[in-house]
């Protein structure tokens, strides 16, 4: 099979194509015949050697595909051979056959293409575990997204709105802040030139966000106290800022306070199934009704990995990046 690899840690140009034999599935997982892939943080994190493959994993990079399945052992997921899914995987994507355990399949949301619905797991699966499981984002509750026209943020803002959330974004411009808003934020920051926590209280009467969504830490996390709701919640899932910070312990005290946070793909299969099981119950129908949808910035061909690695890098981009085989 076609497939790229990384062939030693570095930029966008260590993404090479090669040959490889097609995988071989373990039991309780189904081959996949990739018509697209997505293209994710951590995607170039482990182009640049910073974020490890587990032993068990793929070396190839790729964490999301979609496309039809041609073989291995569904079990009793539902699926058959010949059914359109996407899939959360461990690596792989970025080839034209890939494994997926059974339990991290979705079905091609109605409606939607190969494309469209490769650009929906990764981010799906991470923002369901973080906002709804782990933050615990109730009915009535406002939610904070820093890096509201990224993957993640595209998503955390249209899922919690659909859901009926307040939702106020962050962004790094005017331009994205709006797109933000065009999404279903309520009010997108422009972080450059507006203190978020200044804007989040004064839209929230002062009260502050229940939940904050943040790929950033670093810096922002005192800030980030200062922004939430008392019993608010901090949910980290990335360190682009830095993996310290000075934390007041005396809020966390006398507010009640939580500061967590979750890495998806150690986690075992069983896990990542209980999230597709809850996607697929409470926002697929949500998809397929048109009131969240995925939002690509733009596509490239398998070949042309490295190019899509470089938009990512650039941070120009609103929504998701898709491989084409």
């Amino acid at each position: 099979m076609r497939a790229i690899e990384i062939s030693h840690p570095g930029g966008p140009e260590v993404l090479v194509p090669c040959h490889r034999p097609e995988p071989t599935p373990k039991a309780g997982e189904v081959v996949i015949r990739v018509a697209a892939a997505g293209v994710n943080r951590p995607d170039i994190l482990q182009r640049l050697g910073l974020y490890p493959v587990p032993k068990d994993a793929s070396d190839l990079p790729g964490l999301e595909v979609a496309g039809t399945i041609v073989g291995g052992d569904p079990g009793d997921s539902g699926f058959a051979i010949g059914d359109r899914v996407c899939a959360l995987v461990h690596g792989g994507g970025y080839a034209e056959v890939c494994v997926a355990p059974a339990g991290q399949c979705l079905p091609i949301p109605k409606g939607l293409s190969e494309i469209e619905a490769a650009s929906l797991p990764e981010t799906f699966f991470t923002v369901w575990s973080n906002v709804f499981d782990r933050a615990r984002l109730s009915p009535g509750e406002t939610l904070l997204v820093q890096g509201g026209t990224s993957g993640i943020g595209v998503t955390a803002i249209q899922m919690a709105r659909a859901r009926g959330h307040r939702v106020f974004a962050t962004a790094g411009s005017d331009d994205k802040a709006r797109a933000c808003e065009v999404l279903g934020a309520e009010h997108g920051i422009n972080y450059k030139t507006e203190d978020f926590v200044a804007e989040v209280k004064r839209l929230t009467d002062g009260r502050g966000a229940d939940v904050i969504l943040d790929m950033v830490a670093g810096a922002y996390v005192p800030r980030e106290i200062k922004c939430l709701a008392d019993d608010g919640r901090l949910v980290l899932i990335a360190l682009l800022g830095g993996a310290s910070a000075p934390v007041p312990l005396d809020q966390i005290l006398m507010r009640r306070l939580t500061i967590t946070g979750s890495t998806l793909r150690p986690r075992p299969v069983a896990f990542k199934a209980a999230i597709a099981k809850n996607l697929r119950e409470h926002i697929w129908p949500l998809i397929e009704a048109g009131k969240i949808r995925p939002v690509i910035h733009q596509t490239f061909a398998l070949d042309q990995a490295a190019d899509a690695h470089r938009l990512m890098e650039s941070s120009t981009h609103v929504g998701k990046i898709v491989l084409t085989l």
